[in-house]
């Protein structure tokens, strides 16, 4: 099936998809069937539409396929699968439908002759030697077998906790259309009524963007083009399965999907492109998530660079989903390392995963957790206090990341020198701590606190609850009259959140001082135990000294947050 052209594309409609002697083929390490009862009823709810409106139609977005070069009749199926299977299910309760008719002598030889000239069209035919159907779809190595020995030739399973649970899906699905055909209808169908519903409503109303392309290299350029379109294809299959191709024989094959399954299992499979993009980019200079398969493509080329890179992977992935949870078990080998992730978490900053990669493997545990302090010290002055563009940050980790591996860089040290020119300096830290306002919303409120526990442990020089306190707003959210003839309402809103006019505070203090006037807060705030608190003594509250409060915060935060490398 030779072509010119990078694709050829065309709209179809199922009916035409599965005729004509057309066979389309899973890649057999694709993923598992995967949809639920939610795309199911989706599903079945466009095809209800199609049902009460004759003659109209439904698009089913882009279906991806590579054409054969020995044939024109038979397809791999690189985007499209579920949606394909599913259909493929819905055909086959319409016809088992009919079967049970002929079971109970409902024009039994017309409706035999019906449901052999639907499966022909939507199934396939029968084996002249097992007389068993064979499918027009061929599944993945975990679904076919069932697919084609119980759903093609209409047999139950024996027992269903027995499938594994894609081929209990598969099941699962038979049975929800066959429940839904029978809620569709008020009166009994007929044999000629469901054969009219699979083939007018179903192979007739539903369309799709049936894409042809030469190979997997100008597949991905397709799932970039449909991708940038808003339309979300499975770049994660399509990247698995060029690996999978460069394995030969089937005990090759085995390990690498064995070997797939746990870092899928581990990764996930929606986390997968950002997981490899931070792997690359220990390696790789300005890895953009769209030339992942390029960048793949480019350097692995056979089967053993294929499994090193599965083993790299796979090395990585426990270390890529604890980077993002401080209470993983994998922490429980760095137990130092734990608050620091937290932090990471907490300010969401994921520029540093490269870095922190390949230190990990490169770094002594020691060095490792003192990395990991300085990433955190950096990321909370340069991204949450002075709001600076994280992309200068993003690059330059990605250069240390691969100095790192290279062995260029052996030592946190030569981190932070490399850093040192990005670094914010303590008078512009100062400065922007002064005007910092955070909303005490949301997960905002965990930031607020965790800034508030740090200032507090470094004012009383002992240990603190960080989830010990409530955060008092001196300056009410809710003010009374009282409070508004001291502040207007712009000065409210500006002040309300700044870092200035909270305070960490007991919560029985905080329910007693509630909106209450500052002169009676003032009184309170003696008797709190922290010492940030205890030192709120100005005899009025106003805007300055809001102002001034936040001013010496921002000293004490400036050697709080200050890398132990001068």
């Amino acid at each position: 099936m030779a072509r010119t052209n990078l694709l050829d594309t065309r709209t179809t409609n199922f009916g035409n998809l599965i005729g004509n002697g057309k066979i389309y083929q899973v890649p057999i390490f694709q993923r598992d069937y995967s949809w639920g009862e939610e795309n199911w009823e989706d599903l079945w709810q466009d095809i209800v539409t199609l049902h009460t409106q004759p003659n109209s139609s439904h698009y089913m977005g882009a279906l991806v396929l590579h054409g054969h070069d020995h044939s024109d009749k038979e397809f791999t199926i690189i985007d499209g699968q579920q949606r394909l299977a599913t259909l493929s299910i819905l055909a086959i309760a319409v016809i088992n439908k009919i079967q049970g008719l002929i079971d109970q002598g409902q024009q039994a030889d017309v409706n035999q002759e019906r449901q052999t000239i639907l499966r022909r069209t939507y199934l396939g035919d029968k084996d002249p030697r097992s007389l068993t159907y064979s499918s027009k779809l061929i599944l993945n190595a975990s679904n076919n077998a069932f697919y084609q020995d119980n759903l093609i030739n209409l047999r139950k399973p024996y027992n269903i906790r027995s499938l594994s649970q894609s081929n209990q899906l598969i099941w699962e699905a038979f049975e929800y259309f066959s429940e839904a055909l029978d809620a569709l209808q008020t009166e009994p169908w007929t044999g000629e009524a469901l054969a009219g519903f699979l083939t007018n409503t179903v192979a007739e109303g539903l369309l799709f963007i049936q894409i042809d392309v030469e190979d997997q290299l100008k597949a991905y350029t397709v799932f970039e083009t449909l991708n940038a379109r808003g339309i979300e294809l499975s770049s994660t299959d399509l990247l698995k399965n060029y690996l999978f191709s460069l394995f030969q024989g089937p005990d090759d094959l085995q390990r690498a999907q064995r070997q797939w399954k746990r870092i899928i299992d581990t990764v996930q499979m929606e986390k997968f492109p950002e997981f490899l993009r931070y792997y690359l980019s220990t390696q790789i200079n300005r890895v953009r998530r769209d030339r992942l398969f390029k960048l793949v493509r480019a350097s692995v080329k056979d089967a053993q660079q294929a499994f090193d890179l599965l083993d790299q992977l796979d090395r990585y992935g426990g270390l890529f989903v604890a980077l993002g949870n401080s209470n993983d078990d994998f922490w429980l080998d760095h137990p130092r390392a734990k608050p620091y992730v937290r932090e990471l978490v907490l300010f969401r900053v994921k520029q540093s995963y490269p870095i922190l990669f390949a230190a990990h493997k490169k770094f002594s545990s020691e060095d490792f957790v003192r990395l990991l302090k300085l990433i955190c010290i950096f990321s909370f002055r340069y991204t949450i206090v002075s709001s600076l563009n994280p992309n200068a940050l993003e690059k330059r980790y990605n250069e240390l990341a691969i100095a790192i591996t290279q062995g260029d860089i052996t030592s946190p040290r030569q981190v932070f020198d490399r850093l040192h020119p990005l670094a914010v300096p303590d008078e512009k830290f100062i400065q922007d701590f002064s005007l910092l306002a955070i909303p005490t919303k949301g997960q905002k409120k965990k930031l607020v606190r965790y800034i508030l526990w740090k200032l507090e442990k470094d004012a009383s020089g002992g240990e603190v609850d960080e989830d010990g306190f409530s955060i008092e707003h001196i300056l009410p959210e809710s003010p009374s009259q009282a409070w508004q003839s001291e502040f207007t309402d712009a000065q409210i809103d500006a002040l309300m959140y700044r870092l200035g006019n909270l305070t960490p505070l007991e919560a029985s203090l905080n329910r007693q001082v509630g909106n209450g006037v500052y002169a009676a807060k003032r009184a309170a705030y003696r008797d709190s135990r922290y010492e940030l608190t205890q030192k709120i003594l100005p005899e009025d509250w106003s805007p300055d000294t809001v102002i001034s409060r936040q001013n010496q915060l921002a000293k004490r935060a400036a050697h709080i947050w200050q890398a132990d490398f001068g």
